[in-house]
């Protein structure tokens, strides 16, 4: 009884604690799909969750960073949403595959067609970037999320390393390391490792396959000289009867 009323406990005290740190987790976020490594391009989701019980997201707007600002912004279709791209011009021209660019998209904005995010959903806005800065760890979008009853939150705040996370944390992401190489040394590199073991063992199959062809060869041959045998034996041994 006791072992089972400490079980009990344990649940209820769990599914409290749940209870009461999931708003904690239900903000925007931005996750990248694989890696988001430095210098190169990345297809991030922003993940939008519904945080009412009464009303759906209608309306999110996403702001892109201004003191790294990427040359490339391709946001994904996504069904019963509007997309529209804000472009701005920059302080700083900007590179990209030998060509000066001197604006870049400042933020992206979804709009419902219909209901939008209802109570107990999310959303995810795939959008492709690059290319990613080299001389940053990371980078910030600020959101802004809409209901349908005209509520507005804004997810704003710069979380800081060391303190609590914000009210309302602003969509950070992450970014790795820079691939050593481009992707076709890799590629090669890939290709000449798979090569080698593949190498050896074809090597191997056709040794063993010889001696597989061997065997069965002298087999067949033993099989033969017995046969012969037992046939002169019985020859004989008709000769001896008939004399």
């Amino acid at each position: 009884m006791k072992a089972s009323r400490l079980v009990a406990a344990a649940a209820v005290a769990g599914s409290a604690v749940l209870a009461l740190s999931a708003p904690a987790f239900a903000h925007v976020t931005v996750q990248p799909e694989g890696s988001a490594a430095k210098g190169g391009y990345a297809v991030v989701d922003f993940k939008v969750p519904n945080e009412r019980d009464n009303a759906s997201t209608t309306k999110v707007e996403v702001n892109f960073p201004t003191d790294h600002p990427l040359a490339s912004v391709m946001p994904q279709p996504v069904t019963g949403w509007k997309i529209n791209v804000t472009k701005s011009q920059l302080d700083k021209p900007l590179e990209m595959h030998g060509k000066k660019i001197s604006e870049a998209v400042t933020k992206v904005t979804w709009t419902a067609d219909g209901q939008g995010i209802e109570p107990g959903f999310f959303q995810k806005f795939p959008v492709s970037v690059g290319t990613l800065p080299e001389d940053a760890d990371q980078l910030v979008f600020k959101a802004i999320q809409t209901y349908s009853n005209k509520e507005v939150v804004r997810w704003i705040e710069v979380p800081q390393k060391g303190q609590a996370e914000p009210d309302n944390p602003a969509p950070v992401l992450q970014l790795t390391a820079a691939a050593e190489g481009d992707g076709h040394d890799a590629a090669a590199q890939d290709a000449t490792a798979e090569a080698k073991p593949a190498d050896q063992t074809t090597a191997a199959d056709t040794s063993k396959s010889g001696s597989d062809t061997t065997a069965r060869v002298l087999g067949i041959v033993g099989i033969l000289v017995g046969a012969a045998g037992v046939a002169y034996g019985v020859l004989a041994g008709r000769r001896r009867t008939t004399a």
